[in-house]
Formats: C-alpha cells, structure tokens, sequence
C-alpha cells in the first residue's frame, strides 16, 4: 500500500503508519526498510553457513521484484553480489536487469537456480514437499511471508542441509519502522540500527538450530512464544 493511500487513510483515523516522513523522523515507505533487514539476515546466514563476511562475489537468485525485492537488489548489488530474478511483471525484472545487471529467470525455475542464496520475496507457501527436493541452494532467505506450506517444511529444510531465515524474523524490518514512526520515538538513524539488529538475532536462531538439531522455524516459534509470554 502506498503512502498516498495511507495518507487517505490518515483523513479518517490516527491509528496510520506509513506516511510521510518529517525531517529525520521515521516514517514513509516501510518497504527500504524491510529489505535493508532481509540484507543483513542474508549477511548473517552467509557468514554462518558458508563462512563468509560479505555476499560480495556471490549468486544470489531473488524471487519478486515489488518493492522489497527491488530494495534488495539494490543492497545486495552494492555490495557485489551477483543477482537472478524473476517476477510476473516482466518490466520489473527488466528493470533490476537494467540496473543491477542483473540475469532475468523464468518465473518457474527461479527457486531452483544452483546459487549461495534463494531469496523469496512474493508469495507464500513456496517451500513445500515438491519445492525443497529440487532446491540448489545452501540458503533461504527471502521476504515473503509464510514462506513454509506447512511445519514439517522447516524440518525438510534441515534434512536438506538448508539454512532457513525464518521469514517473520529476517522480514521484520518495515514493522520496526511503522512501529517507531507510530510511537515517534525514534529518528530514521537509529530506526535503521534496530533494523541491522536482525542479523545477529537470525544468528542466535542459527547457533540454537546448530546445536538442537531442531529447525530455525521452530526455534523462531519457541522464541516469539516466549516474547509474548513475558509481554502478557
């Protein structure tokens, strides 16, 4: 939804995130926001699965070009990454292509390109009992939310050998914006340093994993169970 929408939206209610920002508060399109995240949990799972202090050098295939994909391209290029991309809108993908140099996919293959990192970020449900077999890659780390058909998908990605960046965690970026443009208590700076914060959280959940032999996904489950617990 766009900020002129939230802006309509705001004639009617205060309860409104997403509008403009005034000087250096946050505020404005949460979406830069939620992919800077997605950057730095995919940096966190490439220094944890493969060893690596940066993507520079690095194939990373990016599934959805909307806002958040595109963001993400663009950090993930800036840091010299090498990038695969495919969207149902054609002109979104040209337009990475165009940008970041970026190698168009088909929009059926994408997930299943032999590269560091898989990064979802359109729809949901992608990671299934068909999808994971056919999977190339060391890592997940995408936007989209409910990435998982079911829960056993997060225990098929473990006996895959898979690094999973549970979505609600690496994609938390925007909301921590929303939530501080709301409560207006933060600048945009400092926004953007609770934001990089997802990193090393992603690589707690990954130490956790390593060491129980359970899923990220399920980790993640017990952790935001917890948090919400002790909010009550």
């Amino acid at each position: 939804m766009s900020v002129f929408r939230m802006e309509t939206i705001a004639r009617k209610t205060k309860y409104v995130s997403g509008l403009p920002r005034h000087g250096d508060r946050a505020g404005g399109d949460p979406s830069p926001k939620t992919s800077f995240g997605v950057f730095k949990g995919i940096e966190a799972a490439v220094k944890f699965k493969l060893g690596r202090d940066s993507v520079e050098g690095l194939t990373i295939a990016v599934q959805g070009i909307g806002h958040v994909g595109y963001y993400l391209c663009k950090y993930l290029s800036e840091a010299g990454a090498r990038l695969l991309v495919a969207d149902i809108d054609k002109e979104r993908s040209k337009r990475a292509c165009d940008e970041f140099a970026a190698v168009d996919v088909d929009l059926n293959d994408i997930l299943f390109q032999e590269v560091a990192v898989v990064a979802p970020c359109a729809m949901g449900a992608v990671l299934n009992a068909e999808s994971i077999p056919r999977l190339r890659t060391s890592i997940v780390a995408g936007s989209a939310n409910n990435q998982l058909n079911t829960q056993i998908d997060g225990q098929r990605l473990t006996d895959a050998g898979i690094l999973y960046a549970p979505d609600y965690v690496i994609n938390g970026g925007g909301i921590i914006n929303v939530a501080c443009e709301y409560y207006g208590n933060l600048g945009d700076a400092e926004v953007l340093q609770q934001v990089a914060e997802i990193g090393p959280r992603l690589t707690k959940i990954f130490e956790k994993a390593a060491v129980s032999g359970q899923p990220t996904s399920e980790i993640a489950d017990a952790e935001a169970r917890k948090i919400i617990g002790s909010a009550r």
